[in-house]
């Protein structure tokens, strides 16, 4: 007899019968969901937060931000779907008289994919989560959603999820739990498309599932970042003190355990801030961690970095002396230091440390920074503190020489602002997929595929592509 799978096959099937209806909502009615959805998180805000706090331990302040940065979210995605620009209308009327040929009526959309899976994080509860980004910009392209509940919250998963289905058509949103029943998600055939946010090595096992199967179907993972920040000489002389404290006021965010941390600062030889440094990372005190599982791997990857013979420590690592400690309690914060040349030499070291850590980078010219630059991996973020009046070519320069998603001028990259315009992507192994981000207005753009209808009659065309347009969505109509 074969194996029953793990994953319950009532969370896909309800996707699939939910697909059409929901791919068949006006713009108006997908944006009252999605801002029912919003109101239902802020009529439970002290619920879900006291749930959160209880399976995460950020803290209320943290928790209470991040549901108004997911109702902000929402309510930004409302606004994109009752505009209707993202299903990108293009019209090309019949011309008999068209060169190199007579030109058929031509219309193209793009269409939802069908049911897609969303990955929740640990580090997100609320934003990266059951109604978060990956969900919302889903649901505005008329996707239904199975969410794989991470196991540091689930049971503020399944709340969030039933405060959901309270709103939301039959089948449009469920939850599954347990990796055996997320590998299986990824293979089902139900499921076109995947977003996740996770490690790295996750992600990569995933991605790889979603590639091989009979249909592949697109994986936008969320991977690991290093996140470099450059200081030149002439930011390091004007305001070297100032950057040392939010350098490590961003290290130390949310107890290192965001994407967008400053992995690398790169620094000028010869910076003399290495007592100030040393005293910034001393004065932070150690917080929870989100779970023990997080707190032993960020320890067993500074045992590996802090042992090899390239690295010097500015401030004391939690290495394999401190294994006494309750892991979840909380770590010290730990910096380390490497001259570029080293780095270059040992490719080893540029490998995500999650959790309160960072390396200092120290270049002895322009060439040997540049030299660096050009061999990093892909990021999400990189930052150049500089001066606008003197460091231009050089800011150019180095801009030239990284593969990141977002490049940030004079500040810092943790934080991600909900805007249309924001991207949050990157090359390998910030993402699996570049060309896409998971916050902003484009994420919508994952779930929907493009679909050209040619010589269709008016009564057989979508509504956004009929002459009549009754959702008065932008159409882009050619010459």
């Amino acid at each position: 007899m074969p194996s029953r799978s793990p994953l319950d096959p009532l969370a896909t099937e309800a996707a699939r019968a939910a697909a059409p209806a929901l791919a068949a909502l006006a713009p108006a009615e997908v944006a009252t969901l999605l801002r029912d959805l919003a109101g239902v998180l802020h009529e439970h805000t002290d619920e879900l937060v006291a749930l959160a706090e209880e399976e995460t331990r950020l803290g209320d302040t943290r928790l209470r931000g991040e549901v108004l940065r997911t109702r902000v979210q929402l309510e930004m995605f409302a606004g994109i779907a009752e505009e209707g620009a993202h299903f990108d209308v293009m019209i090309d009327p019949a011309d008999d008289d068209a060169l190199p040929a007579p030109r058929p009526d031509v219309r193209r959309m793009l269409v939802p994919l069908g049911p897609v899976a969303v990955f929740t994080a640990s580090n997100f509860p609320f934003a990266f989560s059951v109604l978060g980004g990956d969900t919302a910009s889903a649901l505005t392209a008329g996707c239904p959603v199975v969410v794989k509940a991470h196991e540091g919250h689930p049971r503020l998963t399944e709340r969030t999820a039933a405060l959901a289905a309270e709103v939301l058509p039959p089948g449009a949103l469920s939850v599954v739990h347990g990796r055996e029943a997320g590998r299986a998600l990824v293979t089902d055939p139900v499921i076109q498309a995947v977003g996740f946010t996770g490690s790295t090595t996750g992600g990569r096992a995933l991605f790889d599932l979603a590639s091989a199967r009979p249909d592949p179907i697109p994986f936008y993972g969320e991977l690991g970042s290093l996140n470099p920040v450059v200081v030149t000489p002439h930011a390091l002389a004007s305001r070297g003190p100032a950057l040392v404290s939010d350098y490590i006021a961003s290290v130390t965010r949310s107890q290192g355990q965001l994407c967008t941390k400053p992995g690398l600062l790169f620094l000028p030889e010869h910076h003399d801030l290495d007592e100030l440094l040393r005293a910034a990372v001393t004065q932070t005190s150690p917080a929870p961690m989100l779970g023990p599982w997080i707190a032993e791997a960020y320890r067993t990857t500074l045992d590996e970095l802090t042992t090899h013979p390239a690295v010097r420590q500015i401030a004391p690592a939690p290495t394999g002396t401190h294994r006494t400690e309750r892991p979840a309690d909380g770590l010290p914060a730990a910096l380390l230091t490497v001259r570029a040349h080293d780095l270059r030499a040992h490719p080893e070291l540029l490998r995500e440390c999650f959790g309160p850590a960072s390396t200092v980078v120290t270049y002895a010219s322009t060439e040997d920074l540049l030299t660096t630059l050009r061999e990093l991996p892909g990021s999400l973020t990189a930052a150049v503190h500089g001066r606008q009046d003197t460091d231009g070519e050089l800011s150019r320069e180095i801009w030239s020489a990284l593969r990141a998603g977002r490049l940030i001028w004079n500040d810092w990259p943790t934080g991600v602002a909900v805007t249309r315009a924001m991207h949050h992507g990157g090359p390998w192994p910030a993402t699996t997929n570049p060309l896409h981000t998971s916050v902003g207005g484009t994420a919508v753009a994952r779930w929907l595929r493009p679909v050209a209808y040619q010589n269709m009659p008016e009564t057989l065309l979508p509504y956004p592509l009929r002459t009549s347009n009754p959702w008065r969505v932008p159409q882009r109509t050619g010459a």
